[in-house]
């Protein structure tokens, strides 16, 4: 189980017997104690079979997450991470600050080994492009619930969490993680945008660019979650 994996099931666990008139505030405070519960040497021993560096001093190896949320009784869309919405065709989205600058940087990298005779397919099969920004975002992820928000187990600077409030009129709103790169009113629309992605550009260094591309045998360049109702 990768840290990411679990740090998704802690949450998704707390989100299903929390009160259903949470706040915002009241979630962060209480997701964030849930994490910090497991940051114990010998629980994160058994479950990932080393004893990990201090999470204070290496957020590399916090147990991390993001969600978006709706409150059906307070009628709130939170946003903690880099996640994404629409709310009746608008679209909402919240990406780590850094990403796009190291997305572009990978980019250029891969355009140079492009021209220098390299294939699309050996790019992804031994990606330096990405082991190239690797040392940066490590870097930058010491920025966690400092210059952006996540959830991992330390307080979460509340003044970095979009919460979008919405009237009661009929609002379609659809939730999702940053994996798709084109959000669109339907799942079926939204998986159509990506496969086409991956034919035209599997590298992702054109109009979409990421920090990695379509490894071989995947559909899909990052995890995904998509959700669609009413209210």
């Amino acid at each position: 189980m990768t840290n990411g994996r679990y740090a998704m099931l802690i949450v998704s666990r707390y989100i299903r017997q929390m009160s259903p008139d949470t706040s915002c505030h009241q979630f962060c405070n209480g997701v964030t104690r849930e994490i910090q519960k497991r940051y114990h040497p010998g629980l994160l021993r058994r479950l990932f079979s080393k004893t990990p560096a201090d999470p204070a001093t290496h957020p590399e190896e916090r147990l991390t997450a993001s969600a978006v949320v709706y409150s059906r009784l307070r009628r709130e869309i939170w946003m903690i991470g880099d996640c994404q919405c629409l709310i009746n065709g608008e679209l909402c989205e919240n990406p780590k600050p850094y990403e796009q600058m190291l997305a572009e940087q990978r980019a250029v990298k891969v355009r140079e080994m492009l021209a220098e005779g390299r294939t699309p397919e050996e790019i992804l099969a031994n990606d330096e492009a990405r082991a190239s920004i690797i040392p940066r975002m490590l870097e930058e992820m010491k920025n966690q619930n400092v210059t952006y928000a996540v959830i991992d187990g330390f307080r979460i600077p509340e003044h970095l969490v979009p919460v979008i409030t919405l009237d009661f009129r009929s609002w379609e709103i659809v939730l999702a993680s940053d994996g798709y790169p084109f959000l669109c009113p339907t799942l079926a629309e939204s998986e159509a945008r990506l496969a086409h992605q991956k034919t035209a550009d599997p590298l992702n260094i054109g109009d979409f660019k990421a920090t990695k591309g379509f490894a071989a045998g995947n559909n899909s360049f990052d995890d995904r979650t998509y959700i669609k109702f009413t209210v």
